[in-house]
This record gives structure tokens, C-alpha cells and sequence, in this order.
């Protein structure tokens, strides 16, 4: 709440400075904000009694849109790009398949890699983990597995994070 909008019978103010100035009625804080040609702003509603500022409120609001946006810009998004294998892979896709993951991981995506098992390949799911620890150690200078691969009705799924 700013100016005219604050309502309370008593509040805290502080000066543009920093400084406290005291205890005093809305209108009376008002008054020194407009000799200052700054605005009254409520900082702490819920404070006994309510604590309210004299400071320029659309400076205020564009140094925090600023922060903001300065904020959103340096942070990294995680992706979690996925890689797909079957058991009867050849050596050359499994070649193109490492690669690609590789990739995401050197810009540090996680990967997660997924051994998909169609009809009776679910009776050989010793044979999946083995491909997926045969992908880890492929992968281990640019990326750790999460935790241990687990089944997820016809698909095993496994996480790699990249190495920092």
C-alpha cells in the first residue's frame, strides 16, 4: 500500500535515509513524504504497529524489476533429454546413442536413458542392466548415474547427472 491507500490509526515510519523518525498518523507521514516530493509505503503490514517508509515508490519498483529480470538471466535450466535402447541394438546406434548423450551431458543436461523391452525380451531384463552398465561406464568421465537403474512396467530408466 502506498499514500493515501494506508488506513491504520498509527504507524512506524522511517525516513528516506534509513534512519527512524517515529511513531505518528498516516496523514501526518504523508505530509513530511510530500514536502520531500517522495511517496509514504507500507513495508511491514503485519508489524505492531505498521511499519511505512518514505522512499520514491517508481524507483522502487523498477530497481526490483531490474533485479528481477537480472536474476532470471543468470540462472541455468536443467533439461532432461532422454536416450532410448533396445536389447538387440547395433554396435554403430548404440556408437550414435552414446554420442548424443555425451553431448547433453558436456552442456550439462541430465540424460536419462531408457532400455525399452518389447514382447519376450521381458524375460531377459538381467541382459538390459547389463547394457545399462556397459552405457555408464561409457559415460563415466562426463556424467555419474543417479541411483541404480529400476522397471517401470516395459521400460528401465536410469539418470545420469553431468559432471560439474
Amino acid at each position: 500500500m502506498i499514500n493515501e491507500e494506508i488506513r491504520d490509526r498509527e504507524v512506524r515510519v522511517i525516513g528516506s535515509d534509513g534512519e527512524p523518525i517515529g511513531i505518528m498518523s498516516p496523514t501526518a507521514a504523508l505530509e513530511i513524504a510530500y514536502s520531500k516530493n517522495l511517496d509514504l509505503v507500507k513495508i511491514a503490514p503485519n508489524a505492531e504497529p505498521p511499519v511505512c517508509k518514505i522512499m520514491d515508490y517508481g524507483k522502487y519498483t523498477f530497481d526490483m524489476a531490474k533485479r528481477e529480470k537480472e536474476a532470471r538471466k543468470n540462472q541455468k535450466v536443467i533439461d532432461i533429454k532422454e536416450v532410448r535402447l533396445g536389447l538387440g541394438i547395433g554396435e554403430h546406434d548404440y556408437q550414435v546413442k552414446l554420442k548424443n548423450a555425451v553431448k547433453f551431458l558436456q552442456s550439462g543436461d541430465k540424460v536419462k536413458v531408457v532400455v525399452k523391452f518389447v514382447g519376450r525380451e521381458m524375460n531377459y531384463t538381467k541382459a538390459g542392466e547389463e547394457l545399462l552398465e556397459r552405457f555408464f561406464n561409457d559415460v563415466t568421465e562426463y556424467g555419474t548415474p543417479d541411483k541404480k537403474p529400476k522397471m517401470e512396467g516395459r521400460r528401465m530408466n536410469a539418470i545420469i547427472n553431468p559432471k560439474q
